[in-house]
């Protein structure tokens, strides 16, 4: 018997981006299921590299859903400018020197194409390196017009 589902997680968004496109173009018969991004109560999205962190480090990881939840606040508060939420989110990161950066990214959550003016669904997504762990998270918020 074959499976007709198959589950994967938001926290990779573009992977799951990804496969949902290829089981659409390829007219698999198998429904992918996204599920939610589990958090630790600090709001580190759960990982098995988080193992990989020092208490310090994993201190200065929680960075990063801070930095996802000041880009989703300022779109909530009106903010339409993508370049704008990138760097805000970049400069919040910023505030940890633990925390490298790899990427920001401000994308259309349906398409992952970058945006200028944002406009329906939003997805904001990061990569970072913090001690020998790369990490990575994302945030969608959906754009009042």
């Amino acid at each position: 018997m074959q499976a007709d589902r198959a589950y994967f997680g938001k926290k990779d968004y573009q992977q799951l981006k990804v496969i949902q496109r290829m089981v659409h173009d390829l007219n698999i018969p198998i429904e992918i299921v996204p599920c939610e991004t589990v958090r630790e109560s600090d709001g580190l999205a759960m990982s098995s590299r988080n193992v990989y962190l020092k208490p310090d480090e994993r201190r200065a990881a929680t960075v990063l859903y801070r930095a996802l939840c000041a880009g989703r606040d300022a779109i909530l508060a009106g903010e339409r400018d993508g370049k704008k939420v990138k760097e805000l989110v970049e400069k919040v990161i910023a505030t940890e020197p633990l925390v490298k950066p790899e990427y920001v990214d401000v994308a259309d959550a349906e398409s992952l194409e970058p945006l200028t003016t944002l406009k329906g669904e939003v997805l904001i997504s990061l990569a970072a390196h913090v001690g020998a762990a790369r990490l990575i998270d994302n945030i969608t918020v959906v754009v009042s017009e």
